[in-house]
C-alpha cells in the first residue's frame, strides 16, 4: 500500500547506503513519469531524466560521484539534466498543442483572446526572454528592464545566468516529485551534488549546452544507511506570515 503524501515526505531521507537487493526498474520509471508532472517555468519542461540500470554505466557514474556510498551502493541511478538549449523546441511544442486545442472549438471572443495571448507568449515573449548572443543580449535586456522597472513592475531575470537558475529550479521540482514518489512505494533515494559533472556528461554523451542538475542514487535503505536523526532549524525561524 502506498504512503500518503505526508507520510512519504516524512519517510524520505537522504539514504547513503543501500541494501544489496534489486529494485524494480519499471516502478522507478513510473516515479520518473511523476517527475514530468512537476510544475515548470512557462511549461517549457527543460529537463531530461537518465535512468541508469546498466551495471557498467552505474560504475562509471559512481566513479564520477567520487565513489561516495550513496552512489557506490545504489542499485539504480537517475541523472537529472537541464536542457535550456531546447527552449525553441519546447516552446513550439506548447504552441502546437494549444493551437490544436483551439481548433476543437467554435471560438468565442474569450477563447480568441486566449489564443492570441498564447501565440504571443510562446511566439514572441519566450523567444525575447531566452534568445541571447554570447550573453550580451541578456545584459542589454537586463539594463532595459531595470530602467523600465523604475516606473512599473517588470520581469528582471533576462541574463544567461538567470535563465540557468530558472531551468535548474524547474528540474529541482521534478526531482522532488520523483523522490517523494519513490518514498511512497518504499524505495529510497539520495540526491547528490558532489560529482564530476563533465565526466558524467561524457559518459552519457550529453550535448555541451546541457547541465547536470543532480544525480540521485536509488535503492532500499540499509539499516546504517541514514547517518543520523533528521535535523531542521526551528519552523519559527523560517516561517513568516504577512
Amino acid at each position: 500500500m502506498e504512503k500518503t503524501v505526508s507520510d512519504a515526505i516524512a519517510y524520505r531521507r537522504a539514504v547513503r547506503i543501500y541494501k544489496d537487493e534489486p529494485i524494480d526498474s519499471e516502478k522507478v520509471k513510473a516515479c520518473l513519469h511523476n517527475a514530468t508532472l512537476a510544475p515548470t517555468s512557462s511549461n517549457l519542461q527543460l529537463w531530461e531524466f537518465y535512468h541508469i540500470t546498466d551495471v557498467n554505466m552505474l560504475k562509471r557514474i559512481s566513479t564520477a560521484c567520487f565513489e561516495q556510498k550513496a552512489a557506490k551502493t545504489a542499485k539504480q541511478m537517475v541523472v537529472v539534466v537541464t536542457r535550456k538549449d531546447l527552449w525553441r523546441k519546447r516552446a513550439k511544442a506548447n504552441l502546437d498543442f494549444h493551437n490544436k486545442s483551439f481548433e476543437k472549438h467554435d471560438l468565442s471572443e474569450r477563447l480568441k483572446k486566449r489564443k492570441k495571448m498564447t501565440n504571443n507568449y510562446y511566439g514572441k515573449l519566450i523567444p525575447m526572454t531566452y534568445y541571447d548572443i554570447l550573453g550580451i543580449l541578456g545584459w542589454v535586456k537586463y539594463v532595459t528592464f531595470w530602467l523600465m522597472g523604475l516606473f512599473r513592475p517588470v520581469y528582471r531575470q533576462t541574463r544567461l545566468s538567470d535563465m540557468r537558475v530558472v531551468a535548474h529550479k524547474s528540474a529541482g521540482l521534478a526531482a522532488q516529485n520523483f523522490m517523494i514518489s519513490m518514498a511512497a512505494i518504499g524505495y529510497d533515494t539520495c540526491p547528490m551534488e558532489g560529482s564530476d559533472t563533465l565526466r558524467i556528461k561524457r559518459a552519457l554523451n550529453l550535448p555541451w549546452r546541457s547541465e547536470i542538475n543532480m544525480v540521485i542514487g536509488c535503492g532500499i535503505r540499509h539499516e546504517h544507511g541514514i547517518y543520523g536523526p533528521r535535523f531542521r532549524v526551528p519552523f519559527d525561524e523560517v516561517y513568516r506570515k504577512i
